[in-house]
């Protein structure tokens, strides 16, 4: 792997956000390579602590003093613009470059790069891909957004050609990778704070499989319209997968106490071989289907498929088991967009239980406004909601959209469903309703996954 675009070895590269998901991963990279690594962050995080452990200089709240004998600054496209460190990088014309675009820098020196892109779904199909890859011995580097036990983390440094990352379309970040498989496994609305509209997005998506060169492979769902539709545009070669359409399917579909698939694979007519899995839900099959597609293109054996798929437990905050209490089972879900909230709760509806109790906390002003009908949809399957504030993450509270509101909404349609305003509430609450042979699930993309910690050490 080579990192031709840093010139100086011995000067270091800071990161405004360092203890990002995918952040800290890519400071890892660099660190494991020998470079000098600085850092900040707002607060201080188990991904902080171990940079910190390989030698990285991390610094808790943002500063312009933070950056010194810095030979390259990388930054989020959600650092704020008068970030002080952004400032004075700009200001000292320290060379700038956003996560994005250095993710595709280190992408380009591998000729194998698989780029898993989606509104839903990314983190568990790559990690999917990550096992199957590992388990077929062809020693992958791996960037996921997601805590993965078989790699101890969100990063894996190979010493191959193959490279495995997500790659989100948040202001068309993935417009600057360079895969070779390009995936897209569904396209809905979201980041509406950025896209105009659905068809905004899907022309991005399509501006996505253009990078893929002629004899690199587009990967989809082909039972979603959308994708159906860029795979019909597609100049490079073709691989699709699905329940109803598409080259790989599945069938003799049943399920496990936990909610887990077994399946045959079918490529075409011709059955492949038969797939157990260890990650719950319907949607999960697809991730996969998807996943056998990869491996079929890599050549990896039908073992190593069939092994790696049953080995995948999903990475942390994906439908993850996290105890039980008092006969209460914990489990904690990343589900933030109404599509995926839906999904989890069918998940949850497979596994055995009395009655669910779903804590969510809405993830952003801008999403709970422009998909707010579509949040009101999304909790049929829970038996009773706890509605949770939203989460601000970078944006500022305009006053134009509340938990109130929506818990309004969601009563109207028939959803049991009562505000609190703080963990402790919510916490008091759960242990006052839930009993034995209860599930309950803490939801959403913020740090509503508290609550379900407080109870089991409650």
């Amino acid at each position: 792997m080579s990192f031709h675009f840093i010139k100086d070895k011995h000067k270091k590269v800071h990161f405004i956000g360092i203890g990002g998901i995918s952040m800290s991963g890519l400071a890892a990279v660099l660190l494991n390579k020998g470079y000098k690594v600085s850092g900040s962050d707002a607060k201080a995080s188990e991904l902080t602590k171990r940079l910190e452990e390989k030698g990285a200089e991390v610094y808790i709240g943002h500063s312009s003093e933070n950056l010194k004998d810095v030979n390259l600054v990388v930054y989020t496209a959600a650092i704020p613009q008068d970030n002080p460190e952004l400032v004075k990088a700009k200001n000292e014309n320290i060379p700038l470059m956003d996560r994005a675009e250095f993710l595709g820098k280190i992408m380009q020196g591998h000729k194998y790069g698989v780029a898993v892109a989606g509104t839903h779904g990314k983190t568990t199909c790559t990690s999917m891909i990550s096992h199957v890859t590992l388990t077929g011995d062809i020693d992958p580097t791996i960037l996921v957004g997601g805590e993965l036990d078989i790699i101890n983390g969100n990063f894996r440094i190979g010493n191959s050609d193959y490279f495995i990352t997500e790659a989100c379309e948040y202001k068309e970040s993935f417009l600057k990778f360079y895969p070779y498989i390009g995936i897209i496994l569904n396209i809905d609305a979201d980041h509406l704070d950025y896209y105009r509209d659905i068809n905004h997005i899907q022309e991005t998506f399509e501006k996505f499989s253009n990078l893929i060169p002629k004899d690199g492979y587009l990967v989809g769902y082909a039972d979603d319209p959308r994708v159906q539709d860029i795979i019909a545009k597609s100049k490079c070669n073709i691989l699709s997968y699905g329940f109803e359409n598409g080259d790989v399917t599945a069938r003799n579909i049943s399920f496990n106490e936990r909610g887990c698939a077994s399946f045959d694979a079918y490529k075409g007519e011709d059955k492949l071989f038969s797939v157990d899995l260890s990650v719950p839900g319907q949607h999960n099959i697809l991730n996969a289907l998807c996943t056998i597609c990869v491996g079929l293109i890599f050549n990896i054996s039908s073992n190593a498929i069939i092994e790696g798929l049953l080995q995948c437990k999903g990475a942390h905050k994906r439908f993850e088991y996290k105890g039980k209490k008092n006969g209460v089972t914990v489990i904690d879900d990343y589900a933030h967009h109404p599509v995926e909230i839906k999904a989890t709760l069918s998940t949850a509806q497979k596994v055995s239980h009395k009655t669910i109790y779903c804590v969510f906390q809405p993830h952003t002003y801008t999403r709970t406004k422009t998909l707010f009908n579509e949040f009101t949809e999304a909790f049929f399957d829970a038996d009773e909601v706890i509605l949770m504030d939203i989460y601000a993450a970078r944006e500022k509270d305009t006053g134009t959209v509340s938990s109130q509101q929506l818990g309004d909404a969601l009563r109207a349609k028939g959803v049991k469903c009562t505000n609190v305003h703080s963990h402790e509430e919510a916490l008091n609450y759960v242990k006052e309703k839930a009993s034995a042979e209860d599930l309950l699930l803490t939801v959403g993309a913020g740090d509503v996954v508290n609550v379900g910690e407080m109870y089991l050490n409650s």
